[in-house]
């Protein structure tokens, strides 16, 4: 494939600069290694009488080149600390898809460290399609997509799917998509986390130059700042599982980030474009079955009367539907076995399932109700006052807890923004509610 246009034109525009300064031998080594230039191109072009000379020869051969060549061009000025150079050229830098296809995509996300698509994947195009519409707004300019919902809403699973599209890598992220799990962190293991990103984005670039790990949180930040500016421009980051806005702070680093999270008002105390997708509602009917049918090798139409009933105790979940079809793929014949567990809120039996980080479903929603402040965490609790699929006001809360409306209505604010409560805002006081996995845990645990 040809050299992109606007490659090309860049070129053009700042080759007597480029002339006036590369050293080509020292560029040319690292085209070799790349696959992109040979050796006797190489040769041809040294026996030119000046270095300038070699310098317009080497710009002549780049511009009959692919974009392949011209990628390798720009990342061979980065590893000779031409940055000033490497500038000039960054804006146009052609797609590493260009001549890739789909199987480019998944050698980007593989590099990446983007999680594959778990055994058994239902997809959900809605929103999918509505997180890539978020991500097509980082084209530009940096900023912020959140996912955000309660646990086991599959939004981790949502992320890697939104990435995993050949048109969205080539015309956004042409520099990479980069994934880091993060999870509930203290700073020594951020610093850990940070660290090993540093690592495989400067053992990718060149693994004899790498630096020594960076000592602290600032350090850290100030490295990353360094390497997704200037030798990964243009990529995305995607940071999965996002606990405390302090974890955010530390990669406020004005670059394109994704960040998945219960939390839905984390990216508050960061700078730059925000947006956000929800992810509140659970899977409808049909896609609980289809879940169920892949885990037991079954067809939709053919599975047992229990199915539904056990699609609909899970609430729409994603997280325990998967963790029952895991067990049912064990066992086949516990159908019944299993739906009774639900109806009777057993789930510490229901054990978990390989695709998922958490233990059960009770370890998940307690994990969430554990970061809420103390005096906040009783007054959730609190909230077993509430009965299925009623939505209640404000107001009936602040004479339960005996506090100003006003109050009441900030404390179910943080309670909506952490995933752990629904509000209805199309009426007039708003109205709020939990999502009956969220009430029967709490009724489990008083």
């Amino acid at each position: 494939m040809a050299l992109e246009e606007g490659a090309r034109s860049c070129l053009l525009r700042f080759r007597h600069r480029l002339e006036q300064d590369i050293k080509p031998s020292y560029l040319m080594d690292h085209m070799i290694s790349d696959g992109v230039m040979t050796v006797d191109e190489e040769e041809k072009i040294r026996t030119k009488p000046t270095r300038k000379d070699q310098s317009a020869a080497l710009l002549e051969l780049l511009l009959m080149k692919d974009n392949r060549a011209y990628i390798s061009f720009y990342n061979s000025l980065v590893k000779e600390s031409y940055d000033d150079l490497a500038d000039l050229l960054r804006e146009d830098l052609p797609s590493v898809l260009s001549v890739g296809g789909e199987s480019g995509v998944q050698t980007v996300l593989s590099e990446g460290g983007v999680p594959q698509r778990p055994v058994v994947f239902v997809s959900r195009p809605e929103l999918v399609n509505r997180v890539r519409e978020k991500l097509y707004r980082l084209q530009k300019d940096p900023g912020w997509v959140t996912i955000f919902g309660m646990a086991g809403s599959g939004k981790s699973v949502l992320a890697a799917e939104a990435v995993r599209h050949h048109g969205l890598i080539e015309e956004c992220f042409p520099g990479g998509i980069h994934w880091l799990a993060i999870g509930q962190l203290e700073k020594p293991d951020l610093l850990v986390k940070m660290q090993s990103l540093c690592f495989r984005l400067e053992q990718s670039l060149d693994p004899q130059t790498l630096s020594r790990p960076p000592n602290s949180l600032d350090e850290a930040k100030e490295r990353l700042r360094f390497l997704m500016l200037r030798r990964y421009p243009r990529s995305l980051l995607i940071l999965d599982d996002i606990w405390d806005s302090t974890v955010l702070k530390a990669f406020d680093i004005h670059c394109r980030i994704l960040l998945t999270t219960r939390n839905r008002s984390l990216t508050d105390s960061v700078s730059g474009a925000k947006y956000e997708v929800g992810v509140q509602s659970g899977l409808d009917e049909s896609k609980g079955l289809e879940i169920l049918a892949l885990y037991t090798k079954m067809k939709p139409h053919g599975l047992p009367e229990e199915a539904r009933s056990i699609v609909r105790e899970c609430k729409g979940s994603p997280l325990v539907v998967s963790l029952i079809g895991a067990l049912l793929k064990d066992k086949p014949n516990r159908w019944c076995y299993y739906l009774r567990q639900l109806q009777q809120k057993q789930f510490k039996r229901i054990r978990k399932s390989s695709s998922y980080d958490y233990d059960a479903l009770d370890q998940a929603m307690a994990a969430s109700i554990e970061v809420l402040p103390d005096e906040h965490r009783e007054l959730y609790k609190d909230l077993t006052v509430l009965e299925k699929d009623i939505k209640i006001p404000a107001k009936v809360l602040s004479v339960l807890w005996d506090l100003e409306p006003e109050e009441v209505e900030d404390i179910l604010q943080e309670f909506v923004d952490k995933s752990l409560l629904f509000v209805d805002s199309h009426h007039k006081p708003y109205l709020y509610y939990l999502h009956d996995l969220q009430l029967d845990f709490l009724v489990e645990e008083r």
